[in-house]
């Protein structure tokens, strides 16, 4: 909003939806709005607002929650949070237990979503991104997980016995209740509970399925037991063998999904909780969260460095392997950035801080790497609907065995134990865990390797990517030109030089600092007047000459003649040269020569390359260079096609020609030029190192600047892919075959109990064989 009529608009719009009172200032930019949530949704207002021609500030809370124990459990409460007024979307991740909570700022308060996860029968705190608070949900987690090993030891010891009739040794029937009852009822209270809270919720879940199966063959031993009909076969002994079956598999699971959050935990543990801070010459030690901005932050050997910030005094070797997955520390003195996290070496650093808390690079990482693992992958979305259908589907088998053994067979303990075994077997908690642990593993390991996937769905494309654009200057190449020739035309050498360093101090272009780095000592005239003409060069005046410095296309809008020195810069060129051309424009066009400038090619480029070959990827180098620069960069790399001579802003439109193709394109850039290319890209790769709006615009971010990774990024992605293929393949198949088997009667109860208990425990293990893959420097793709 920009003036009164703007308010005015807004209020308009708002108070025209029925029911709704509206109140607007300018001054704070918020609007007071009062209305009833059961007839308008807070969606309704959102709308009127954005059709008035006006945006709505969001938010974002995340939230721990415990107590889910299948898919089921996750649509409830995405369900619950979706019904909080002011909540846009919420995704909840079963394997993490995180929710991610988007809403209109100032209408997302913390203790209505916690309600809201409390009524639909789950537990949720708060994550605040806090140093401390984390630690606190991570040590509570570890209490649970000893929790959950002291009640599968004690079902454990009550249930073997149970299994001695096997081997033939008789067991009374009462002991045989003595035993089964505190393992059906104490150890296993957590399915009742948990069914119980689906059952007012009017949903199903894993617990119910569980509950209903054991409890039929309880209590029908039971009341068999009572009647005096002890000759007969009795089922104790499978209740609780499947409770504590399932129980072992919970246990597993837990340890299992805990496995895939080590990424997470690592990054979180780097994170000091004290600073040594000197003020006013005292060198005092403070809570991390009380550093702020140009504090001088002491390092001794050996510490975690605690802030971002600039090298004052010191020298030493940071070990930033966990950040940035490189291998070998990094040499730091005064002058060099360092990243908080990182390990120091043997020297003593004195460090400025740069960026503190949210800011902070590895707050980012974690930030970027928790978002990913939070949201969902387009085929989660798939899973998810099918699993809302699933219970009701096995109580309908399970009741379809019953009765047919039943009325068809006649055989009462046949359909029992046939309803039991379908209602035990069938695992909606495999269906849940496949996509998200698969993802959690995924991005875990690329974080690891110095790889950012901003999203699951950067994932999930980059595996389809089938053509990569290379962006040349700071992604194949080192992006630090260097002056190699100087070709003057009537002039000086030393007066060529100081007119373009002059000309040019100007600008931040590389090739610029090329220049001025080469023309150090030298006596510069004074700059005057500077204009860019991006993807051609400048213009500038220069102690009162006007001065043109660029490609050919510049020099030919300024009508400047430049054949006395073509055949000496094409022969540049050829050998990769970036030539500049210098010209003067008063009292007439007339060219004063050449620069040639040569940036190195990053050594790791040419095996980058071959690396996406192997993979199956079409390669392209994408430049503003003329086309015989491009050519020479690309003949060295083995590069076959390449797209010259390209402006900044064309390079998106680059993109999208490709796209029109039929081609699935990932771009890599570094600049702030690529952001449009990258944002038009299937996938945008963001190299390390870059802009800070590429790294934003990317969906993929490499912490250090190695082409390399551009093909380790596609490569977790693939192997995740095929991670999350097999573990749904998995669970359907695993489903669509136990329960017909268990209602044929093929399987009893505690088979079925096993093979529930394992379904889950195997789709997490499979996905955690992701953790064993290597990024190409270390083994290959």
């Amino acid at each position: 909003m920009t003036c009164a009529t703007c308010a005015g608009r807004v209020e308009k719009a708002l108070t025209a939806i029925p029911g709704v009172q509206a109140a607007v200032n300018l001054a704070s930019e918020q609007a007071d709005v009062s209305f009833d949530p059961v007839r308008v949704r807070p969606t309704a207002l959102i709308e009127a607002i954005s059709s008035a021609g006006y945006g709505v500030a969001h938010e974002t809370r995340e939230l721990a929650i415990s107590g889910m124990t299948c898919a089921t459990c996750v649509g409830r409460v995405e369900r619950a949070l979706s019904a909080v007024p002011g909540v846009t979307r919420a995704v909840v991740n079963l394997a993490s237990e995180n929710a991610t909570v988007q809403g209109v700022a100032g209408l997302l308060h913390p203790a209505d979503l916690i309600a809201a996860v409390r009524r639909a029968g789950y537990e949720a705190e708060l994550r605040t991104g806090d140093v401390e608070r984390d630690r606190q949900i991570l040590a509570a987690e570890a209490r649970r997980l000893r929790q959950e090993t002291l009640r599968l030891l004690g079902a454990t010891a009550l249930s073997v016995p149970l299994l001695l009739p096997m081997v033939g040794l008789a067991l009374p029937a009462w002991l045989q209740l003595t035993l089964a009852t505190p393992v059906q009822f104490i150890f296993g209270a957590r399915f009742y509970v948990g069914a119980w809270k689906a059952l007012r919720a009017r949903t199903g879940n894993m617990d119910l399925l569980v509950v209903l199966g054991t409890s039929t063959a309880y209590f029908y031993s039971l009341s068999r037991l009572l009647a005096g009909h002890t000759d007969g076969p009795l089922y104790f002994e499978a209740a609780a063998v499947v409770v504590t079956l399932i129980l072992v598999g919970k246990w597993l699971e837990t340890r299992a999904k805990r496995a895939t959050t080590s990424a997470i935990r690592a990054l979180m543990a780097l994170r000091p909780v004290t600073a040594r801070v000197v003020r006013d010459g005292v060198e005092t030690e403070v809570p991390i969260t009380a550093v702020v901005t140009g504090d001088l932050v002491l390092v001794r050997p050996g510490e975690k460095l605690p802030v971002d910030g600039v090298v004052i005094e010191g020298r030493s070797d940071v070990d930033e392997s966990l950040l940035t997955g490189e291998s070998q520390p990094l040499p730091k003195q005064a002058g060099d950035l360092v990243v908080g996290g990182s390990v120091n070496g043997r020297g003593l650093l004195r460090i400025e801080t740069t960026l503190v808390g949210e800011q902070a690079t590895l707050s980012r990482i974690i930030a970027l790497v928790e978002n990913a693992q939070a949201n969902k992958a387009p085929v989660q979305r798939l899973v998810d609907r099918v699993t809302a259908f699933f219970v009701p589907l096995v109580i309908v088998v399970a009741l379809v065995a019953f009765l047919g053994w039943w009325l068809i067979a006649g055989n009462l303990d046949s359909a029992i134990v046939a309803a039991v075994a379908v209602m035990v077997i069938a695992c909606p908690c495999s269906l849940g865990l496949a996509t998200p642990t698969a993802l959690m593993v995924g991005t875990g390991a690329a974080a690891r390797a110095g790889i950012l996937i901003r999203d699951p769905e950067a994932l999930e494309v980059a595996h389809k990517l089938d053509t990569v654009v290379l962006d040349k200057t700071g992604t194949l190449t080192e992006g630090r030109p260097a002056v190699t020739e100087i070709l003057p035309t009537g002039i000086p050498e030393r007066e060529l030089l100081a007119l373009a360093a002059a000309a040019q101090t100007g600008s931040e272009h590389p090739l610029a600092h090329a220049v001025l780095t080469k023309a150090q000592g030298l006596d510069l005239g004074r700059l005057e007047d500077f204009q860019s003409h991006p993807g051609m060069g400048l213009t500038a005046r220069v102690a009162g000459r006007k001065i043109v410095i660029g490609n050919r296309r510049l020099l030919a809008e300024k009508s400047v003649r430049a054949e006395c020195l073509e055949a000496r810069v094409a022969a540049l060129e050829a050998h990769g040269r970036t030539v500049m051309w210098v010209a003067a424009l008063d009292p007439r066009p007339l060219l004063l020569g050449a620069i040639a400038v040569a940036d190195p090619i990053r050594p790791s480029s040419r095996v980058a390359v071959q690396n996406l070959q192997r993979l199956g990827l079409e390669t392209i180098m994408l430049t503003g260079d003329h086309e015989r620069t491009a050519a020479a960069v690309a003949a060295e790399l083995g590069i076959q096609q390449v797209i010259a001579s390209v402006l900044p802003g064309q390079k998106a439109a680059e993109v999208r020609r490709l796209q029109a193709q039929g081609r699935t394109v990932g771009m890599v850039g570094d600049g702030v030029n690529d952001a449009p290319a990258l944002a038009a890209a299937n996938v945008g790769i963001a190299m390390g190192g870059g802009s800070d709006i590429a790294m934003q615009t990317a969906g993929i971010t490499l912490m250090r600047a190695d082409p390399l990774l551009v093909g380790d990024a596609i490569a977790i992605s693939r192997a995740t892919h095929n991670k999350i293929q097999q573990g749904l393949f998995w669970a359907f198949f695993y489903n669509v075959i136990g329960m017909p088997l268990a209602a044929i009667g093929l399987l009893n109860p505690m088979i079925s109990g096993a093979a529930m208990a394992l379904s889950s425990v195997s789709v997490v293990s499979n996905a955690l064989l992701l953790r064993r893959w290597k990024p190409a420097r270390q083994g290959g793709v």
